[in-house]
């Protein structure tokens, strides 16, 4: 399942990503393989997508979201 997929409210542990590029700048905000990530809430008009990591609270867009698989 993609991070994209999940409501508010729901969380999920990262377990892999389907895009080289973007898994390193995921990475390096802290979105790593094992953190358990929850989806906080979506923006009016759907994106971005606010989610908890690692403590603090990330912002990402729906596309950043979508490489993001979780279990």
């Amino acid at each position: 399942m993609k991070l994209s997929q999940l409501k508010p409210g729901e969380q999920g542990t990262i377990v892999a990503f389907t895009d080289l590029e973007m898994s390193v700048k995921l990475m390096e905000m802290g979105c790593l393989p094992g953190e358990i990530v929850e989806v906080e809430r979506f923006a009016p008009l759907g994106c971005p997508i606010a989610i908890r990591v690692a403590g603090y609270q990330l912002c990402l867009r729906k596309s950043e979201a979508s490489v993001i698989i979780i279990q």
